[in-house]
């Protein structure tokens, strides 16, 4: 029996395989609302069978937002084609999840196939916002962000807060927040973006307040049984940034405030970086933060088919797998992989004509 295709339960949510559709960037939303284009995207990965389908980053402010065409939950008015697609994807069989989330000094940018730069406040995009006045691009095409305030920070605090009392409103059925990659949140934990002196900056416990403080705000507003992901950089690949060793630490911390999973990317908060990319690459984070803080984790990165997936499971090295670009190529990864696994994949009545098997 494969692991990979068994069920798998955090608080009231169970499910069918362990298969997760990672959060992958759209750039097709227009005043953050999610359209027929998310529908049919995340709608057919669940038709492929993916355990559990997370939309794009949604951002809980309008400055927060990676582009312009981001998706977003920071009003009400989202909430319903959001719903539209939850309701799809549970008829499916399938689980849903919501990865929120703030840019901070990486946002306002053009699309990557538009060249990915960041725009100004006069060329339609806005001003950044970040821990310390640190730009991510420099010279002329880069934005100076503004150093957050105190009465900020509390706006955002309840904003990530709100949006989350959206996503259950909207019927998801599992929420991830966004603290890694270079965004906001990622951008406190670091020593190399945070330079503050206040509560919010200086030592590891301050740099990790913000987080926390997210975190205990969406936990208090969603139903106990909805288990809470935090997706982190585990490893920032840079000299003087955060390592895994306070990575394991800052789980420890996350867990005794109710997440129930460390979604284990890494990389992206400096543009100095060197990561050495292979296969397996971030595994082992999630095989110590799972084995040395006790929780469950998602492993990522450059997984591309079943066996491999199911090694790491087997291997005891994570709990979930979440597949992004090959989910990109392939939106039948689970329908297929099964198959490929002697194992009777749960085709749709309207595709069972080609079932291989059949």
């Amino acid at each position: 029996m494969s692991k990979l295709y068994s069920s798998y339960t955090l608080r009231g949510l169970e499910l069918t395989n362990r298969i997760v559709v990672s959060p992958m960037c759209q750039y097709s939303a227009e005043n953050g609302m999610a359209n027929d284009w998310h529908l049919v995207h995340l709608g057919s990965r669940a038709v492929g069978d993916a355990g559990l389908v997370f939309t794009e980053a949604a951002a809980v402010l309008p400055e927060g937002r990676i582009s312009p065409s981001d998706l977003g939950i920071w009003s009400d008015k989202h909430i319903k084609p959001l719903k539209r697609i939850t309701t799809f994807i549970k008829a499916q069989g399938v689980s849903s999840g919501i990865q929120l989330s703030h840019a901070g000094r990486k946002a306002s940018c053009q699309p990557p196939w538009e060249g990915g730069k960041q725009i100004s406040p006069l060329a339609g995009g806005w001003h950044t916002v970040a821990p310390s006045s640190i730009p991510f691009y420099k010279g002329d095409v880069g934005l100076v962000p503004l150093e957050l305030s105190i009465e900020e920070i509390q706006v955002i605090i309840k904003s990530f807060v709100k949006a989350a009392k959206r996503a259950v409103t909207a019927g998801f059925d599992t929420i991830e927040i966004h603290a890694a990659h270079g965004y906001l949140l990622n951008q406190f934990l670091s020593p190399l973006t945070n330079k503050r002196n206040d509560k919010y900056g200086g030592s590891f416990e301050n740099r990790m307040r913000l987080l926390i403080e997210v975190t205990k705000g969406i936990r208090s507003v969603i139903p106990q049984e909805m288990p809470l992901f935090v997706r982190i950089s585990a490893e920032e690949w840079a000299s003087g940034g955060h390592t895994i060793n306070e990575s394991v630490e800052v789980s420890k911390v996350l867990k005794t405030n109710g997440v129930d999973l460390i979604d284990c990317s890494s990389g992206g908060v400096v543009r100095q970086q060197n990561i050495p990319v292979k296969v397996n690459y971030q595994v082992p984070f999630a095989e110590r933060i799972k084995k040395e803080v006790n929780i469950a984790t998602g492993a990522v990165g450059l997984i591309t088919d079943v066996f491999q997936a199911d090694d790491i499971l087997d291997k005891d090295e994570a709990d979930l797998i979440f597949i992004g670009r090959e989910m990109l190529r392939n939106p039948y990864f689970a329908l297929l992989g099964a198959d490929q696994m002697n194992i009777i994949p749960n085709w749709p009545k309207q595709y069972e004509r080609g079932n291989p098997r059949k």
